[in-house]
């Protein structure tokens, strides 16, 4: 069946919501043709203008193998070739010509200095039909959505919102013209393209930048800067300025011309519309736990958006860019010998010292001393940023973040320490307060002043979070929680206190009241200094939410278990553990006095269990009907679990044995999840479910799609996406009754996770995946389903909740990313929300921020957590405006650009082909040191460069065409992809960039120097290895973490001390082939090598396996694939690939 007509919002494209329900929905939204939607009137950047079509290729690189050729020099053209021959019974793909410049790349100089502009043509080109459209139907041609700098006419009419005019405000702070808007967000797996829900039309580009110096940074000298010119520093009094400044007089600054319009009064505007807090009227369409309000929010928005929908015009490599077979990569070497360092990659300079821990060399933004920041009364906020911000003097030479790296000279990039999140340019103040990055994560930690700014970084922007991180917080008790009344923001640190009564809110400017009660101070106990609250101190911090933040009284928490009991699941032995480690968890599970618990089980039938409160044993209900399912004893299914706690002991004793003998192999997956639904459909909850085969009976029934011969051979990766839409249908009803799915699949066979899995995905849940299962086959499977059990049963977990972000007017968010549902444009709808879980939003800037130095985002999750409390957890980010290109550039963080790059590589996998995907990633890296080249350097250089802050950009997009969700040429299962898949797009950002690029360790030699002290324990801390087989030795042991995994290789002819002491084995024979634990010996090595692992598997929140292999081990394949940096028979070492980077960049 088809899933056109589900536009449930969960992923890229656009589409009207999916009410919650069953009725389809046919109608899309579709863009008018000929519109081009953008923000400022600029020539169009097209990169399919003079494209002629061509034949899609698989992705980036040939299968076949490389002739050997001589290596190309990096700085000496020479004929490139522009074919290779291939192997016997591989097909050859086409490839157009290295030689002269891309017939979609605009032309461009070819003197050194900086390029001219591609001068647009006057009269359109012609339409021309890409191979890889993405569309569902044939449609008439559209503008192209990823037109960088293009006129963004409405749609429609815009319904303008009353809004304060432009003009001066007495508190330094120019407000800008309207009210942001909640963004209409996107569909999963949607064709059309994402419109943008705005209420005023863009502004023109604003006028041009003063004139900087060599990095776009102006420099210094006699005259003190402008008042409002926006410095792109951070306060850091202790550091050393990076060497003298330059010398000459100073350029020329020309001031921002004050926005034009009458002066803003500071009285009340008018009222906004009623909400839910404010007593709305109730929403019929709305599930029984949501009060009312304009959006049908529980927790409100405000003013409600325009009808007139813009596609975002924000840069966009996946959704926009569509290309063709690339040009061939660098030759390379023999198949089975890994390269030695070819010529030009050489440290020619001098030798970089090796890096401090804390990377300030790369991740650290420039500062020179200033001033004291001299904090006013009201506590920080932006109305203390201007006089601030004018009296720190501008960059004196070239920051840290911008040191120009030549790739293919500097080799040894890598930090020894893992790379932290870089620090945005702000007062010490206002960052002492900022929101954690381990949280709160954005793309650009300096934001563009315009859209034509971020198109021309070619870089995208975004947000990752991890709302439900497990934190130690301030938790606030008030019957008056403090909100914006016009954009319901929470009160924050990032507001503005006009006097001790009345607050600016800083994402919409409107000033309003102090309530009496927020005048009081619970901590220090003093009145009259509402600045001091907790709430201004705090940019992450959780209010127990009074009761008008409830219609219903909140949910008990509520447990199902579902448990496949066919031949095929008690072959693989997971009924005992589970039943075990339940048994071992039960005073565990989060919940108080009401919590309840019920269990079915299922093969071709449905059981359900009685364990009402009287019974002597547990009572066993079959079901045989299962096209027309229904509960036989609805009352007693679910029980309460402290009063009938003895009679679920005696269940789960004797589940592992009952179903011991069964010869059922059928599986009605379908019914059962039916039945689970209508059992939590008037409480909510969360439902667990465990299965172990293709579902293959009654509603649901799936039919294998994998050809295991076409893993490795196929150009195409195909049925990435659901075979039916019955999950997905189940999933968003399970979401409108507040149910969770969780899915644990423990199967050696295909079973379909791409369908399967979107029940887990619509409803907030997740997906577990233990391939090849087996209780005696695979211990470390076994042990790693024991150890993620007892962490899935007694973690925290918040229900029927719901969250939205919101930001400064001018910017936009108009796609999510993660596992929920949308509802009301922006609302997502999460009925359960548990600590392991992360989510990615894309965003576009729909207004001029010239009248803004910093913008905010704040995302609330409102939740009742297993105690019974309503429950409102807010987080805070404030991030600088700046007006130059460098300082964009200066404020890149790569791994939060991969991140979302990755999920955005996803729904591109899915929506046009994983060719595309591909292609999209390494035009990402292509178009963003292409613009960095030609717009920030002035002196140009021959060698791949970038600026420091992306050295590692170009590696981490390669590791992703290596990873198993979008590698191609290698054996890959298609669950195993999908579900590679759905860890990037689920897993907050910490653990999904080890999954993208491991960290490798050598720990034959651990010792105490630089070790850390924790709860005394010392902890080692080895050096962070490149991912080559260069850094491999025979004579070592090397650790790898894959996140999910641990390799542990031993070589041939490793220590024996080694292998004595911490393998307690007397050689290299001895080491067991399956061994997955480290013996507990009483020896220094022993602890230290234990402690270390130990330390990194207490750093997450699943339990990673451990894996000790040899050289003749069946695991070293898996151990050589993520050797990231050297070649394999499908993909580039990374040296090809830096030098087919520079080819495609140099023409």
């Amino acid at each position: 069946m088809s899933t056109a007509g589900f536009n449930p919002q969960n992923g890229t494209g656009t589409g009207q919501t999916y009410a919650n329900g069953p009725t389809q929905n046919p109608h899309t939204l579709q863009q008018i043709p000929g519109v081009n939607y953008g923000t400022t009137h600029q020539p169009p950047y097209n990169p399919m203008q003079a494209k002629s079509p061509t034949p899609p290729g698989p992705g980036l690189y040939y299968s076949g193998p490389y002739q050997p050729i001589p290596p190309v020099s990096s700085y000496q053209s020479g004929p490139p070739p522009t074919s290779y021959p291939s192997s016997t019974g591989q097909v050859l793909l086409p490839r157009p010509p290295m030689g002269g410049p891309s017939p979609h790349t605009p032309p461009q100089s070819a003197s050194p200095g900086p390029r001219m502009p591609h001068v647009q043509p006057t009269s359109p080109p012609p339409a021309v039909v890409s191979s890889s459209n993405y569309y569902a139907s044939p449609q008439p041609p559209v503008a192209p959505l990823w037109q960088y700098n293009t006129a963004s006419p409405s749609v429609g009419p815009p319904t303008l919102i009353s809004a304060p005019p432009r003009g001066p405000v007495t508190n330094r702070v120019n407000p800008a013209a309207s009210i942001a808007s909640p963004p209409l967000s996107s569909a999963a797996y949607s064709t059309a393209p994402p419109p943008i829900m705005t209420q005023t039309t863009p502004q023109p580009a604003a006028p041009g930048m003063p004139p900087t110096s060599l990095h776009g940074f102006t420099q210094p000298g006699a005259a003190p800067p402008p008042v409002n010119s926006i410095s792109s520093n951070t306060y850091q009094p202790n550091r050393p300025a990076y060497g003298p400044p330059p010398t000459g007089p100073p350029p020329t600054m020309r001031p921002t011309p004050p926005p034009a319009g009458p002066p803003v009064a500071s009285g009340t505007p008018p009222p906004p519309k009623v909400d839910a807090q404010c007593g709305g009227v109730i929403n019929s369409t709305l599930s029984p736990t949501e009060p009312d309000c304009p959006e049908g929010d529980i927790e409100c928005s405000g003013a409600v958006a325009g009808n007139g929908p813009q596609a975002s015009n924000n840069y966009n490599h996946f959704d926009n860019k569509m290309v063709g077979p690339t040009p061939p990569g660098p030759p390379g070497h023999h198949l089975g010998h890994y390269p030695s360092l070819p010529p030009g990659y050489q440290n020619t300079s001098a030798a970089t010292p090796p890096m401090h821990p804390a990377l300030q060399a790369a991740t650290q933004p420039y500062t020179r001393s200033s001033q004291p920041y001299q904090q006013l009364s009201g506590g920080p906020g932006p109305h203390q940023l201007s006089q601030s911000l004018a009296s720190m003097s501008l960059q004196s030479s070239t920051p840290e973040a911008l040191r120009v790296v030549n790739l293919l000279q500097e080799r040894n990039l890598l930090p020894p320490t893992p790379v932290p999140a870089p620090t945005p340019c702000l007062t010490q103040d206002l960052q002492r307060v900022n929101c954690s990055p381990e949280v709160f994560r954005c793309t650009l930690t300096s934001i563009p002043q315009t859209q034509s700014l971020l198109n021309k970084a070619k870089m995208p922007l975004g947000l990752l979070l991890h709302p439900f991180k497990d934190l130690s917080l301030p938790v606030v008790t008030s019957s008056t929680i403090v909100r914006c009344r016009s954009c319901r923001t929470y009160i924050n640190p990032f507001v503005s206190f006009l006097d001790q009564r009345r607050w600016k809110c800083n994402l919409c400017y409107r000033v309003n009241d102090v309530p009496e009660e927020f005048m009081y101070n619970p901590v220090s106990r003093s009145y009259g200094e509402p600045h001091k609250r907790p709430e201004i101190r705090n940019a992450t911090i959780e209010f127990i939410a009074p009761s008008e933040y409830m219609l219903r009284p909140p949910q008990p928490a509520v447990y199902l278990f579902v448990l496949d009991v066919s031949h095929n699941a008690v072959e693989t032995g997971y009924l005992k553990e589970f039943c075990q480690s339940l048994l071992d968890n039960m005073n565990s599970l989060p919940g108080d006095s009401r919590t309840k618990v019920g269990f079915i089980t299922f093969d071709s039938t449905i059981h359900f269990y009685n364990l009402q409160e009287g019974l002597s044993q547990p009572q066993m209900l079959i079901v045989s009907d299962i096209e027309d399912i229904f509960l036989p004893t609805p009352d007693s299914l679910l029980v309460n679990l402290s009063e009938c706690k003895e009679l679920v002991q005696d269940l789960l004793k004797s589940l592992p044995n009952l179903f011991e003998k069964t010869m059922e192999t059928q599986s009605a997956l379908g019914s059962a999840l039916q039945a689970a639904f209508k059992l939590l459909s008037p409480t909510g909850g969360r439902m667990s479910v465990f299965q172990t085969q293709l579902p293959n009976l009654g509603v649901g029934a799936l039919m294998s799609r994998e050809d295991p011969n076409q893993r490795a051979s196929a150009k195409e990766i195909q049925h990435l996406s659901p075979a039916t839409d019955f999950y997905k249908k189940l999933a968003l009803d399970c979401s409108g009754q507040q149910v969770a799915v969780d899915l644990f699949l423990l199967s050696a066979q295909y079973c379909d996770l791409a369908s399967l899995g979107c029940i887990s995905r619509y409803s907030a849940g997740n997906v577990y995946y233990y391939p090849s299962y087996h209780h005696q086959h695979n211990p470390a499977q076994v042990e790693r389903l024991q150890k993620d059990l007892k962490r899935y049963l007694t973690r925290k977990i918040g229900f029927e909740a719901v969250m939205r972000i919101r930001c400064t007017k001018g910017l936009s968010i108009h796609t999510f990313h993660g596992n929920f549902f949308v509802r009301s444009t922006d609302l997502l709808s999460l009925p359960n929300v548990n600590p392991d879980a992360g989510f990615a939003v894309q965003m576009s800037i729909d207004e001029n921020l010239d009248d803004m130095q910093v913008v905010s985002f704040q995302a609330a999750l409102l939740y009742t957590s297993s105690k019974g409390e309503r429950r409102i957890r807010v987080h805070t980010l404030c991030l600088p405006v700046v007006n130059s290109l460098s300082d964009v550039f200066s404020g890149a963080d790569v791994q939060a650009i991969t991140g979302l790059l990755a999920c955005m590589a996803v729904d591109r996998s899915v929506t046009a082909s994983l060719g595309d995907a591909r292609d999209a990633m390494t035009n990402a890296v292509i178009d963003s040191l292409t613009s960095y080249r030609q717009s920030v350097l002035t002196i140009q250089q021959p060698g791949l460069l970038a600026p420091a802050c992306l050295r590692l950009f170009p590696l981490y997009i390669l590791a992703m065409l290596k990873q198993k969700a979008f590698r191609t040429g290698t054996s890959t299962r298609l669950d195993d992809r999908v579900f590679a898949m759905y860890q990037l797009k689920y897993q907050p950002l910490a653990y999904a960039m080890l999954k993208i690029h491991p960290a490798l360790y050598r720990i034959d030699d651990l010792t105490d120097e630089g070790a850390l002290n924790i709860n005394e324990r010392t902890i080692p801390q080895p050096r962070v290895l490149q991912l080559t087989v260069e850094k491999l030795s025979r004579e070592g042991a090397f650790l790898m973490d894959a996140g999910t995994i641990m390799y542990l290789w031993v070589g041939r002819n490793c220590n024996p001390h080694f292998l004595t002491q911490v393998l307690g084995v007397s050689n290299y024979a001895a080491v067991p082939d399956n061994l997955y634990l480290l013996p507990d010996l009483d020896t220094a090595e022993s602890q230290r090598t234990r402690a270390f692992i130990g330390w990194l598997r207490d750093q997450r929140p699943f339990y990673p396996s451990l894996h000790i292999i040899r050289d003749e081990s069946q695991l070293k394949a898996t151990f050589m694939q993520n050797m990231i940096e050297d070649r394999t028979e499908s993909a580039l070492s990374y040296y090809e690939f830096l030098l087919h980077l520079q080819q495609q960049i140099s023409k």
